[in-house]
């Protein structure tokens, strides 16, 4: 109770000016990102990274907080008005909030996906408030080899999370391990791979990792896909005014979507947001099956349903509650926006781990608050009072808002390094995440491989190290042995049986 004391306690930081407006511009930033095709939050955040070094930990935590929160929810503008999602967690709410648009309840279906953010968003900061410190003091049972086996566990389920692209998404994973080992040996001071290269000895720090493989690789695929985003300018030409009231989804409307949807979603949410790699993208669709698999009228999904949109909103959400839990207790990112928030932690000197909660609990309960407030507050006030603009986000000029990202990516990379060796590294990245990206490779996996790597290599050669060289290490302890098992059965279920399941019923057909 102690920690939720303190949660609560953190909500009155929030009565500053200067941190409250910190994370207000930091949820809008976040929106307006998510709203354009193709950005996101991730995006945004990275670009914003740079500027944490200048404000103190508490307010640039509370900040990346209600960055993450508004990217959840900032897609469903565009999945709305032109059927494009603007973030992946928002594919399944265009689904049913499209055909709304064309019936012109556009305003109405942002209504809904808002409030539906705002339910999940709140269940899953305070699930996570109320179920994270027990996290934390059970994974005090892991030990070392038990560590190696978490974090093996995770790798793979990123991968295997990628349906359809599971090898590609294994190689990029594999590229990001190697980047990790460039610079000094874990255990013994000694250069690897920096084939006489005196920069390279130091290593390959996060920050153009993270601005080259989000910022610099998406902008190249934008200019890559130019006509596209013609198209969409041409396609808000017909977007109908909206007043402000039109965002306000009727009691009578929210009955029948009903409590058990919006409370079963956000649960689905949070669970799939605990499982690294999964995201809000998996929280979304497995919510809004499971939506359509209970519905009376099954077949109005797709069509137009409120019901849908709720299920899809208050999931990915939720996830954002969820993503934490591992992140902040194991220091395993649930995802690519937890991923930088990782990299926040790790540059103030804020090590996750089992004892985060206990000592260093004054850091991370304002940042919990901030994420609470985003889903309560800031949600429905913005989606109200800037719904209408936010809808016309698209139509800003392309040459003009990649250019500006352009020389906010590479002089924020140089700012946080000071090192013109690394700023050069966030290009090579950016290239090099480009050309993956447009031969279908996944770059979150080549990013979290690349986090989880120095971490992976020093548990495994710390467990080897004690027992002489035995690999049997890891199945005699019960906490290895547990997230070994537990990865046989993602495989099975998610890599073996599905496939199978899939290729028994094309031959039957």
């Amino acid at each position: 109770m102690d920690f939720m004391t303190q949660v609560v306690a953190s909500f009155g930081l929030l009565l500053d000016p200067t941190i409250l407006f910190y994370v207000v511009a930091g949820f809008l930033i976040g929106t307006v990102f998510s709203a354009i095709p193709g950005l996101t939050a991730t995006l945004a955040l990275a670009l914003l990274l740079p500027l944490t070094y200048s404000l103190d930990v508490t307010t640039a935590l509370m900040a990346c907080a209600s960055i993450y929160m508004a990217g959840m929810c900032g897609g469903s503008i565009t999945a709305t008005t032109i059927n494009i999602p603007g973030a992946p967690s928002s594919m399944m709410t265009a689904l049913d909030s499209y055909p709304m648009q064309q019936r012109g309840e556009g305003p109405l279906a942002l209504g809904h996906a808002s409030f539906a953010s705002m339910i999940g968003g709140v269940f899953g900061a305070v699930l996570l408030v109320l179920l994270a410190p027990l996290i934390a003091d059970l994974s005090l049972l892991v030990q070392t080899t038990g560590k190696c086996a978490l974090i093996l566990f995770a790798l793979i389920v990123i991968v295997i999370a990628q349906r359809g692209n599971v090898r590609r998404a294994a190689i990029a994973a594999c590229l990001g391990l190697m980047l990790a080992t460039v610079g000094l040996d874990a255990m013994v001071p000694v250069a690897r791979f920096s084939f006489g290269i005196g920069d390279l000895a130091a290593g390959i720090d996060l920050m153009p990792v993270i601005i080259g493989t989000f910022a610099i690789s998406e902008l190249l695929t934008q200019l890559a896909e130019n006509d596209k985003a013609r198209r969409i300018r041409e396609q808000l030409k017909g977007v109908a005014k909206i007043r402000r009231r039109d965002f306000i989804p009727s009691r009578s409307a929210i009955r029948r979507i009903g409590a058990v949807c919006y409370l079963k979603s956000s649960i689905i949410g949070y669970l799939v947001g605990t499982l690294p790699g999964a995201g809000g993208s998996m929280g979304g669709f497995l919510a809004y099956v499971e939506a359509v698999r209970t519905s009376r009228e099954p077949y109005s999904f797709g069509k137009g349903n409120p019901q849908g949109i709720a299920a899809a909103e208050s999931a990915n959400n939720a996830v954002c509650g969820g993503a934490l839990v591992p992140m902040l207790t194991f220091g395993i990112p649930g995802d690519p926006i937890t991923a930088i928030v990782l990299g926040v932690l790790v540059i103030n000197g804020i090590q996750p781990g089992p004892q985060l909660m206990e000592s260093q609990a004054g850091l991370i309960a304002p940042m919990l608050a901030a994420l609470i407030f985003s889903a309560l507050i800031l949600i429905p006030l913005t989606m109200y009072l800037l719904g209408p603009y936010f809808i016309r986000i698209v139509r800003i000029r392309r040459d003009v808002l990649f250019g500006t990202i352009a020389m906010l990516a590479v002089v924020g990379c140089y700012v946080a390094t000071y090192s013109t060796f690394q700023m050069m590294m966030a290009l090579v990245m950016g290239v090099l995440a480009f050309y993956l990206r447009k031969h279908g490779y996944p770059v979150v996996t080549l990013l979290l491989g690349f986090i989880l790597g120095p971490g992976l290599e020093e548990y495994l050669r710390r467990a080897l190290t004690l027992s002489n060289g035995d690999l049997t290490v890891f199945v005699a302890q019960p906490d290895s042995l547990f997230f070994i098992v537990l990865t046989g059965i993602f495989v099975y279920f998610l890599a073996i049986r599905k496939p199978v399941q899939l290729r028994g019923h094309e031959s039957a057909t």
